[in-house]
């Protein structure tokens, strides 16, 4: 096989990897992924107590989802609009593991300071997917 076979075959392998990474999900497999390695269920009362709380930060989620996802948001900074985050609210919210990963790395963050853990995400997405 020769350099550029070589790299024909990589580039092949990662667009194929990319795109099981975009594929659609549902929210409930998001939340299974988060509690499988969390090794625990997600708990809806600790979603909703994170949701609202400021941890140490001058934010919570609650600062740009408002104090409930069923409606619409405004962020804190950019004043954009938000959608709903509750799955019923909102069908694609959810939906695409690489932006929730991207966005719960990003406000994770500036919530905390950190990412934020499998238990902590577990929780939070079982809220979310309890709001009817």
């Amino acid at each position: 096989m020769n350099a550029s076979s070589f790299v024909s075959l990589m580039l092949i392998g990662m667009a194929h990897v990319s795109h099981a990474m975009s594929e659609p999900t549902t929210p409930n497999a998001q939340l299974q992924r988060f509690a499988t390695e969390a090794k625990r269920a997600g708990v809806i009362e600790l979603g909703q107590q994170f949701f609202v709380k400021k941890h140490g930060h001058q934010w919570s989620c609650a600062s740009c989802h408002g104090e409930s996802p069923t409606s619409s948001g405004r962020h804190a900074t950019t004043a954009k609009v938000l959608e709903p985050l509750a799955p019923a609210f909102n069908p694609s919210s959810l939906t695409d593991s690489a932006r929730v990963d991207k966005w719960f790395r990003r406000n994770c963050k500036d919530v905390l300071g950190r990412e934020c853990t499998a238990g902590e995400k577990a929780d939070v997405l079982a809220w979310l997917n309890s709001l009817q």
